[in-house]
């Protein structure tokens, strides 16, 4: 269980980082979205055009990247919605078995899902090396990769996810369990 536990630190730190990241690119994104409204409102009153294609696309890529490598992130920090009917007010070893059946039943087959079905259309993408069908576009083979990347990252999250609550089932020591309070803090010093 050890290298389990040392397999899902990695996983941890790889996704912790990857998340800290896309807080520089929604950091990137606002600045391009600034540009774009005052380029178009500017080249209006100028007579000019001052907003670009390219700019417009980059700011939607940077939302993508964004929504895509973060969700892994935010499974790591125990972020996503839960349904407080079915999760709250449930013991912590209750909790841990609906994170349990959930990660094995619905985030990994979801994953899968999606890698399977993504495969093609991003190949395809690749092949023809896909760009913008608007003048001064940017190519679309590279953001569709980040489908691939975005998903795989769940995926390993999850499992990630998947040992440390099992760890803590089998009562081993320093395992966060569902619920405590210091959770997300040893989350993000990388101590579970």
């Amino acid at each position: 269980m050890r290298g389990l536990l040392l397999f899902a630190r990695g996983i941890d730190a790889l996704n912790g980082f990857i998340g800290r990241a896309m807080g520089w690119v929604a950091v990137a994104m606002v600045a391009i979205g600034v540009i774009n409204v005052v380029g178009r409102y500017l080249g209006a009153s100028l007579g000019m055009q001052l907003s670009s294609n390219a700019l417009l696309e980059a700011q939607t890529y940077a939302y993508s990247m964004i929504f895509l490598l973060a969700a892994a992130y935010v499974l790591r920090r125990n972020g996503h919605i839960r349904v407080d009917v079915i999760y709250g007010g449930r013991t912590q070893r209750t909790q841990a078995w609906i994170d349990v059946f959930g990660t094995l039943f619905l985030l990994i087959p979801f994953c899968i899902f999606a890698l399977y079905f993504s495969v093609d259309y991003v190949a395809r993408s690749w092949r023809i090396l896909e760009s913008s069908p608007n003048p001064g576009g940017l190519p679309r083979y590279p953001i569709k990769a980040v489908i691939l990347a975005g998903f795989s990252m769940l995926l390993a999250q999850g499992v990630s996810e998947l040992i440390k609550r099992i760890a803590w089932l089998r009562g081993i020591p320093g395992v966060p369990g569902p619920g405590d309070d210091d959770m997300r803090r040893k989350l993000a010093e990388g101590e579970a």
